[in-house]
């Protein structure tokens, strides 16, 4: 069996090798924001910087999915709100939800704040990405209108 006739056959896993990989345009794009805005502002402008980075990579991240990983022909203009909700999600539980569970990992004494915040923590919020990301781009922002 050649490669084209393995991607026919396991059409979902390698859309999850694409997305996975491709994924990193975004994290490129977050970083490259990052460091330029930052050098532009001195570091004074963070708040600014931070949302200017992760909405630029989640633009990024949504052509880069629905163009090369899933290969869309769904409708812009209802993908791209749904997309919004997706993005809103996954920065809502990194901002909030993952801190919050990390403070209540070192206070309660579980374990220490090195761990969490520079392991757990990443690592979580990835693997949350992830799991929750590929079914909603699969099923709901970006399936074939055919």
């Amino acid at each position: 069996m050649g490669f084209n006739e393995w991607k026919e056959k396991h059409q979902t896993v390698w859309e999850f090798i694409l997305f996975n990989i491709l994924s990193n345009v975004s994290t490129a794009t977050r970083f490259v924001v990052t460091w330029i805005g930052n050098a532009l502002t001195g570091g004074v402008g963070g708040i600014v910087v931070t949302f200017a980075s992760e909405l630029l990579a989640q633009v990024v991240n949504f052509f880069v999915q629905m163009k090369f990983v899933f290969k869309s022909t769904a409708d812009f203009s209802k993908s791209a709100p749904k997309y919004a909700v997706l993005a809103i999600l996954i920065i809502a539980i990194n901002s909030f939800a993952l801190p919050a569970l990390s403070d209540w990992l070192i206070n309660a004494g579980i374990l220490g704040e090195g761990i969490v915040r520079n392991g757990i923590q990443p690592v979580a919020g990835t693997l949350l990405a992830v799991i929750i990301s590929f079914p909603m781009l699969k099923f709901w922002i970006a399936p074939d209108d055919k």
